[in-house]
């Protein structure tokens, strides 16, 4: 706590070498170029210390990965504040992507780097790996860095890291925030351990309504998670190229959100590059 009262976080550098404070640096850099209310705000830092000091608001609520792995019965994500937070990241990384002074690829999109404020908005956070690019720059060649399960196959092939690899990785957050399922799972079949996979086959298997979170399966409306579903597959797209940019996903999310409130009808949605809802995806349900 400050003397004024304000209550703040600290992070420190757990071993000191030269990875973790050029990370501590990138981070400070990154962060002095943003100012988003989806983005955790850098309050100050102190580098003279022995150990570096990086200071952020105070985000009370956790993570999101707490809310969607962990027992939470007193407080369960609703439908309506899945689809807002998945709304708020979106956001966030459309504004790195497009709007900040230059291009922002986050490049460790993950639910654990999602935290929540008192009033459960999105925070993004973990900058320490993040690349400022130039305008007219497409991707940056780094070696390969992320989390498994969140990382886009075709950067790990390429070792090219564009903004369709923050949208992969957005794409396995959203399919955690319908399936309540980790993204990689040992207690899954083999070919289902990464969830994208497990996803994907499932949406081709006309499944999708069987591996939905049951919260989901309770009060979510029918038509929004189908949408929703195919939004997170063009996300988890193979092809980069094939993916949509989070613009195009902030508008697909807002118009799903305006439709369930009565602001707009669903035939008015401007699906994602045009495409209308394949019927085959309109799937069984378990009893």
């Amino acid at each position: 706590m400050l003397s004024d009262g304000q209550i703040i976080a600290i992070k420190k550098c757990n071993i000191l070498d030269e990875g973790n404070l050029k990370n501590f640096i990138n981070e400070i850099i990154i962060l002095s170029q943003i100012n988003h209310r989806n983005v955790v705000k850098l309050l100050g830092c102190c580098l003279e210390t022995k150990v570096p000091l990086l200071v952020y608001e105070f985000i009370p609520n956790g993570t999101l990965f707490q809310y969607l792995h962990e027992e939470n019965e007193e407080f369960p994500l609703t439908w309506d504040m899945r689809l807002r937070i998945a709304i708020e990241i979106a956001g966030a990384l459309s504004y790195l992507h497009s709007e900040a002074s230059s291009p922002i690829y986050h490049r460790d999109i993950k639910s654990t780097n999602i935290l929540l404020d008192e009033k459960y908005r999105a925070k993004v956070a973990d900058f320490g790996t993040s690349k400022s690019v130039k305008i007219d720059q497409t991707h940056v060649t780094t070696l390969v860095h992320g989390t498994f399960g969140y990382l886009d196959p075709e950067y790990f092939q390429t070792s090219q890291f564009t903004e369709k690899s923050d949208v992969y990785s957005f794409g396995v957050v959203l399919v955690e925030l319908l399936t309540g399922e980790k993204p990689v799972s040992s207690t899954r079949s083999e070919e289902g351990r990464s969830l994208s996979s497990y996803f994907i086959l499932s949406m081709k298997k006309n499944h999708l309504f069987d591996i939905l979170d049951d919260q989901i399966k309770k009060e979510g409306d029918k038509e929004e998670i189908i949408i929703v579903a195919n939004l997170a597959k063009s996300c988890l797209h193979l092809n980069g190229e094939k993916r949509p940019t989070m613009g195009e996903v902030v508008m697909e999310l807002q118009g799903i959100q305006k439709a369930s409130r009565g602001e707009q009808n669903y035939e008015e949605l401007q699906y994602v590059r045009s495409k209308e809802i394949d019927p085959s995806y309109v799937c069984s349900t378990s009893s």
